[in-house]
């Protein structure tokens, strides 16, 4: 089995939320402890690692990825850049990287026109970006109404366009984690698969999932999907979905062995 996990909300807090005192920094940025996650988390997520394969299956960039220090041991592979990318030992892959620029190659005309529609709009407040060519991002003011913009301005049947607070991106519908999750299947050869996530970006894995978890306001998106547990939000998500893996693994190694004995 294979734990495909999203990072930020999901595995990790920034230090905006509050999680407690027993906490443990996991990111650094420019000499501040910006990133944590709580100890409970880090005892149950050592566990597990000793059990499973552990993927982070992120939207950040190598860069960014590349600043988080779990504390578990190696990490043999990890996808970032919405999947677009493949990190091995933390190199990249980059015959990976070369058939994700393939897979989206139809979007990339949108994606330039996205790129032209942004550059001009008053309402942004950060630098335009396009992250290794894969994915476009920047943010905005009133966010919520500039995706709505360009929805509407765009042929949405090549790219999926989103918000996460004031942060926009415009994403190829070919370059999505679910995708990047079945590919790596195939090249590791594995079946089953654990997902957990906590926003949009998350829910083309978790709809591939064997079993996976999210929080109860995805359920809508989810409504269809047999083989999700949503978590109610008056528990910490990064601790309750590490604690109903880890039961899961239990029971899946219980029934196992009663079996072989069998």
């Amino acid at each position: 089995m294979v734990l495909f996990c999203d990072l930020d909300n999901t595995l990790i807090y920034s230090y905006k939320c509050n999680i407690g005192e027993e906490k443990r920094c996991v990111e650094v940025y420019q000499g501040r402890d910006i990133s944590f996650m709580t100890e409970k988390q880090h005892r149950l997520l050592c566990r597990l690692a000793k059990k499973i394969e552990f993927i982070p299956t992120t939207t950040r960039t190598n860069e960014q990825y590349q600043r988080i220090k779990l504390g578990i041991g190696e990490i043999k592979y990890a996808l970032t850049c919405n999947g677009g990318v493949l990190l091995e030992n933390g190199k990249e892959n980059e015959r990976w990287y070369e058939e994700s620029l393939d897979l989206i190659k139809n979007s990339r005309p949108v994606m330039d026109e996205a790129l032209d529609i942004l550059e001009f709009d008053k309402r942004r407040t950060f630098e335009l970006r396009f992250i290794k060519e894969l994915f476009v991002f920047t943010k905005c003011g009133n966010p919520n109404q500039v995706v709505e913009e360009l929805r509407e301005k765009l042929d949405c049947t090549y790219v999926d366009v989103f918000c996460n607070g004031v942060k926009v991106y415009v994403v190829p519908k070919n370059l999505n984690k679910g995708k990047a999750i079945e590919r790596l299947k195939g090249y590791l050869g594995e079946n089953e698969c654990i997902v957990a996530g906590d926003s949009e970006f998350d829910l083309s894995m978790l709809k591939i999932a064997s079993i996976g978890f999210a929080p109860i306001e995805l359920g809508r998106c989810l409504k269809d999907c047999k083989n999700i547990e949503l978590i109610n939000d008056d528990v910490l998500f990064g601790e309750e979905l590490l604690y109903r893996i880890d039961r899961y693994i239990q029971k899946k190694v219980n029934f196992l062995c009663s079996k072989k004995k069998a």
